[in-house]
């Protein structure tokens, strides 16, 4: 295989697999998530973590009840922390 043809071919790979990104993408974001809060680790939460903090990755504790992470819809309440159970509402 010559030059070209290899290029070609890294380039058609590389198109299809940025397709089906944003297939997925997509698919997630048509109501399949929901927010769980107090599950997420220090520093990992998706947003709000409390007074003092902005969003996203700014959580101080591990398991912070009012940071969130994004979870798979209908799981939040199954996950379990030992701090607890995931919460659909901001935890104490």
């Amino acid at each position: 295989m010559n030059r070209t043809a290899s290029a070609a071919l890294a380039a058609i790979f590389a198109l299809s697999a940025g397709v089906s990104m944003a297939a997925a993408d997509e698919h997630m974001g048509k109501g399949d998530t929901e927010k769980c809060y107090g599950v997420a680790k220090a520093g990992q939460n998706d947003c709000k973590a409390g007074a003092g903090t902005s969003c996203a990755g700014t959580s101080k504790v591990d398991y912070q009840g009012d940071a969130w992470k994004m979870v798979k819809k209908g799981t939040c309440a199954t996950i379990k922390t030992p701090k607890g159970m995931g919460s659909l509402t901001p935890k104490a």
